[in-house]
């Protein structure tokens, strides 16, 4: 009967959306091994365990997460909580406290908590959608963001700081908001990065964001990471300079090219065409989504599937777009593609809810 039930539940799932987001990931893989064999093992444990965990999660029915606000509110404490813990107890990691080293595992909570937010800003607007007009609403829901932004930004993490708050105002504008409360976030926004840029950025933010501005300042120091991106992108041609054969990536130019700028390596080693094979997979992996969002007959299911569509979105545009030149670096990972185990975790566990969203749809 478990085997029925099992194989019953597997064939439901959406193919289409999980083998994308494996293909993805594979890309990520190969681009793993040319770099360091060891981490593409590790990435490959990692997919193999979020694979398991989205099937799991599909299992169970997303109305729960809308009508157990307990089970939500509680989670979002929790961590709320860890990330305040990263600052008191988390190690220092090149020049960062992200993580809890467990054994040879580092644990990044503020990726696992991404999911938590997603959950707990789809349940809050989908019951107030037709009170948009209320301030107290917008203030409340930028209060449950503001919290643990402000603890990313602390570590410091920038790009999830930044990517928390887009994702919010993506749902505060698909719920309805007025046009001029939408003004005045802008104007509170601006207001905020002013702010930050005069009194909370550290000198290498500032210096990062100067470095893009004019890339000739530090060409050998602080700009020296997007340049040698550029390169890396720009000798990659049409088909690549073959597996293992970059320069930029196998002698060392390129810093940080299992993370942040595996893009790049990508783009070096397998071209145009391995490029294309990538931004393809990622756009048959967020249609798939896209469905979800214009298919629900609900609110719930609707903005969970647009919180985390926007996630991955801004994501993807801010990585590849350090990776070229076009925006400053702000350590953004690719999702599926960058090495980690906690962002990978985090994606294929919103699969899990999409899934089990779309089974409900479909069936």
């Amino acid at each position: 009967m478990l085997m029925r039930f099992t194989i019953k539940k597997a064939k439901e799932l959406d193919l289409v959306l999980l083998f994308s987001a494996v293909l993805i990931s594979g890309i990520g893989i190969l681009s793993l091994f040319s770099i360091n064999s060891s981490l593409a093992v590790r990435q490959i444990i990692f997919v193999l365990a979020g694979v398991i965990l989205m099937f799991l999660i599909s299992l169970i029915d997303w109305r729960i997460f809308k009508e157990k606000s307990y089970i939500i509110l509680g989670l979002y404490f929790l961590s709320v909580l860890s990330l305040y813990g990263l600052l008191v107890f988390g190690p220092v990691i090149r020049g960062v406290q992200r993580w809890y080293r467990v054994g040879d595992l580092l644990i990044d909570p503020g990726e696992i908590f991404k999911i938590v937010i997603i959950i707990l800003l789809a349940k809050f607007f989908s019951t107030r959608h037709v009170e948009m007009y209320k301030v107290s609403h917008i203030i409340l829901s930028g209060i449950y963001v503001l919290i643990p932004a402000f603890l990313i930004f602390r570590q410091p993490d920038l790009g999830s700081a930044l990517i928390l708050g887009i994702m919010w105002v993506g749902i505060l504008l698909i719920s309805g908001i007025k046009v001029k409360h939408f003004l005045v976030l802008i104007m509170i926004g601006v207001v905020v990065l002013t702010s930050g840029w005069m009194f909370f950025l550290e000198d290498y933010q500032k210096e990062r964001a100067i470095a893009f501005i004019d890339p000739q300042l530090d060409p050998q120091g602080i700009g020296w990471g997007q340049a040698q991106a550029q390169i890396a992108v720009g000798s990659g041609g049409i088909w690549g300079e073959g597996f293992r054969e970059g320069t930029q990536t196998q002698y060392g130019f390129l810093p940080e090219p299992e993370t942040d700028f595996i893009f790049a390596s990508i783009a070096e080693e397998f071209g145009l065409v391995g490029v294309s094979v990538l931004i393809a997979s990622f756009g048959v992996f967020l249609w798939r989504i896209i469905l979800v969002i214009l298919n629900s007959k609900t609110n719930f299911p609707r903005l969970f599937a647009t919180g985390f569509s926007i996630l991955i979105i801004t994501q993807v545009f801010i990585n590849v777009g350090m990776n070229i030149g076009l925006l400053p670096i702000i350590g953004t990972p690719l999702p599926l593609v960058s090495y980690g185990g906690s962002s990978l975790l985090f994606v294929f566990a919103s699969l899990g809810i999409i899934q089990s969203i779309k089974r409900d749809i479909i069936y």
